[in-house]
């Protein structure tokens, strides 16, 4: 047994997983250090092209405030929180380059709603540019950052930040693996091509991603908020974009269609690698509030973490995940929830990659 396995082994046996959570521990209040934990989670606290309200910078922060409160017991996982699971750092420099160029890119989005007077063109034209400059030199650093931790054997999740940042780590997995699909709960498409001006958008991010070739699938669900471009985009894809739309899901809903039958359907859309890139906006509005851009209707927390089980259950690998747009806003309610899809989201994976055993599924 090598030392970090020996000081994992001591952690577990001296944890008690039913005491409050300790705010001097780590994600979750639990023990782990990187190095010992089996998933690790990276928080990329950058917001700079949000086009409506911001905070999402504030969320990574603020999952992990939140967590202390999620107690650890899951009735189809009730060992889950021996997996080892640990959260990194934040990296102040990336923090710190998306405070700097975030009022620059406001103050640009405000003048293309204005009609780009002529007299701010010498102060603003440039931003675009830097702001381009800047998601390159985050995009290198996420991809190194993740790549080292699935080298190291790890199972990664990123934290955003808002949902341009887990775009870096989906350069690492392409390097890994030789072809993969994108499953995508969100309540929009985000395939506009350098949305307001920026290359890395929030709104641009699938866009993005499918310029990777190994990316041979976008599954979406629960988008309810898109323009004519995007479902242009769609319809062109000859099937490499498949959308379960709120409209779909609601007509199903209404037809007495089950659930289960509505996750059949998706889940047949996937091969046997995904990586799920998850927009807390996909979701309810009641459940995340704060989120940069709410829309009505969305998917309730059941429904969402349902159709991840199932994912698992039908023998699908999730080779990595994201969780952003989570937004502090006014109360703690975002974090809450954001902890807790978070904790399923690090777990599931973990099952799917034959690490943690759960109720119902073969072990590896």
């Amino acid at each position: 047994m090598s030392k970090t396995d020996a000081a994992l082994a001591n952690k577990i046996a001296s944890f008690d997983p039913n005491a409050p959570g300790d705010a001097a521990g780590g994600l979750f209040g639990l023990p782990f250090t990187s190095e010992e934990a089996q998933v690790v989670v990276v928080p990329v606290p950058w917001e700079v092209t949000v086009s409506y309200r911001a905070g999402t910078a504030e969320g990574p922060a603020a999952v992990h405030e939140a967590s202390l409160q999620v107690d650890l017991y899951d009735p189809d996982l009730p060992d889950a929180w021996k997996l080892g699971l640990a959260m990194e750092e934040a990296d102040e420099t990336i923090a710190e380059a998306s405070r700097a160029l975030r009022p620059q890119a406001a103050d640009y989005i405000g003048w293309l709603e204005a009609g780009e007077p002529e007299a701010d063109h010498p102060r603003l034209s440039g931003v675009p540019g830097q702001v381009t400059a800047e998601g390159e030199k985050m995009l290198k650093w996420l991809k190194d950052k993740t790549g080292a931790l699935l080298d190291a054997g790890k199972g990664v999740v990123v934290l955003g930040g808002d949902h341009s940042t887990p775009l870096g780590y989906l350069h690492a997995l392409a390097e890994r693996h030789e072809e993969f699909a994108i499953l995508q709960f969100d309540a929009h498409c985000d395939l506009r091509p350098a949305y307001e001006g920026f290359k890395y958008s929030h709104a641009s991010i699938m866009h993005n991603a499918l310029e990777l070739p190994q990316v041979k699938k976008l599954v979406q669900v629960g988008i309810r908020d898109y323009c004519q471009q995007e479902a242009e985009v769609i319809d062109k894809s000859n099937g490499r974009v498949a959308l379960f739309g709120q409209r779909f899901l609601s007509d199903e809903k209404f037809g007495k269609k089950s659930w289960k039958k509505v996750c059949g359907k998706i889940i047949a859309q996937l091969p046997k690698k995904v990586y799920i890139s998850f927009d807390i906006d996909g979701l309810d509005p009641k459940l995340c509030p704060g989120t940069g851009t709410p829309v009505p209707g969305g998917l309730e927390y059941e429904e969402a973490t349902y159709l991840l089980r199932a994912i698992v259950r039908a023998g699908i690998t999730i080779i990595g995940c994201d969780l952003n747009e989570v937004a502090p806003g006014d109360t703690e309610w975002n974090a809450i929830v954001g902890a807790r899809l978070l904790y399923q989201l690090c777990n599931w994976m973990a099952v799917s990659q034959g690490r943690l055993t759960a109720k119902g599924v073969a072990a590896e």
